[in-house]
């Protein structure tokens, strides 16, 4: 029986995990769980997982959940530390690292500190404390699974080859609802249209970060530490299909490929159980039924996004979180309609221009740059 504790419970990863959870009772038990503000549905998953320590965004929101519950109730924390004391449960095997967001670094961390294995759904974390991160993994001998769909498939096509054989790695990229949208259009699209995926269902942050690509450039930090694979062999491919979910050439000239329907579920399912599987409810994959598979290099122009993530690899250690930090304010003025879509790339080269590259040393000074990239990023968009 594996014991989980889950970070973001109800965000589409929490949910999808959850879904494999009551599918296989007899091989998972739910320890705490964390949530925002969506209490109805954290509601009704303590009620069917029956943890044992919840967490919620704010000391209001812990008190409005305590008078939602009847009966047995969980322990209630909010907050950081609340996010802390759920990601270090002591009956906790694996934490499923799921926040969206920088706000999910310090809960990860806490766990690997903790000697918790990880099942990494949260981008951000590898992203801005990438080889902070890794080293902690290192120290305290745990295991890091990837969770997300790209990373899982190359984590998958690795298995029981040589990594002095890869060549480069090929992270696929659905090209968003915008891929063929005329570039003078971009400035123009609504917020609506930009949540509007063609393949997944994510959250509104993480659609917005594919419309723009981001989401892309995130995966190819996060895969730059995962794989321990500098930045020039990794390689991005536009593959609207979504069937392949990413691939790994190796030096004799064989690419190993994972493929699957866009279902979060199977990725999830192999970081819980790996090196096993287990059914997991999504449906099989029929070439038959496949009219073809089509593969071409992302534009720039339409992606500048894209473009900055290789630039922050190159720039410099601190220069990532810079560029996380400016996404996530951009990205939150953008669904606010208080900037248009093209602004977000704008808004973020900005902040990465104003800010100088340096070596991190500690968890505290990628929080520090930070808050320093979300403040000048908030300047330069006029929104403080």
């Amino acid at each position: 029986m594996k014991k989980l504790t889950i970070l973001g419970s109800t965000g589409s990863i929490g949910v999808s995990t959850l879904d494999i959870v009551a599918a296989h009772r007899d091989r998972f038990e739910v320890v705490a769980l964390t949530a925002g503000n969506n209490l109805s549905l954290l509601k009704r998953q303590i009620e069917i997982f029956r943890p044992k320590l919840v967490s919620v965004l704010t000391s209001e929101r812990a008190i409005e959940l305590d008078k939602m519950l009847i009966g047995d109730k969980p322990e209630i924390h909010h907050g950081v530390a609340g996010l802390i004391a759920a990601a270090t449960a002591s009956d906790a095997d694996m934490v499923v690292a799921a926040i969206v967001g920088a706000a999910g670094l310090i809960p990860t961390a806490a766990a690997v500190k903790a000697g918790k294995d990880i099942a990494l759904a949260n981008k951000e974390t590898l992203v801005t404390a990438g080889r902070l991160m890794m080293e902690l993994v290192r120290e305290n001998r745990v295991k890091l699974y990837p969770v997300d769909s790209e990373h899982s498939a190359v984590f998958q096509s690795l298995e029981g080859q040589s990594r002095k054989d890869v060549k480069r790695i090929i992270l696929t990229a659905s090209g968003g609802p915008f891929l063929n949208l005329p570039l003078d259009q971009l400035d123009r699209v609504s917020i609506s249209d930009a949540l509007n995926h063609p393949n997944w269902s994510m959250g509104q942050k993480i659609t917005i970060d594919s419309a723009t690509m981001m989401n892309k450039g995130l995966e190819v930090i996060e895969a730059r530490w995962l794989f321990d694979t500098p930045a020039e062999q990794i390689d991005v491919n536009i593959h609207p299909q979504s069937i392949i979910h990413s691939m790994v050439e190796y030096v004799d000239g064989c690419v190993m490929a994972q493929l699957g329907v866009p279902d979060m579920r199977a990725p999830i399912a192999y970081a819980l159980t790996y090196p096993g599987r287990i059914p997991t409810g999504v449906k099989p994959l029929d070439l038959t039924e496949l009219s073809g598979l089509s593969f071409f290099r992302p534009d720039f122009r339409r992606f500048p996004a894209l473009s900055l993530a290789y630039r922050s690899l190159s720039d410099g250690e601190s220069m990532p979180a810079v560029m996380n930090a400016a996404n996530e304010v951009a990205v939150e003025a953008f669904l606010k309609g208080r900037i248009g879509f093209t602004a977000i790339a704008a808004a973020i080269e900005r902040t990465m221009d104003s800010h100088t590259p340096h070596t991190l040393s500690s968890l505290d000074e990628v929080l520090g740059v930070d808050l320093w990239a979300r403040n000048r990023a908030r300047e330069l968009l006029g929104l403080d």
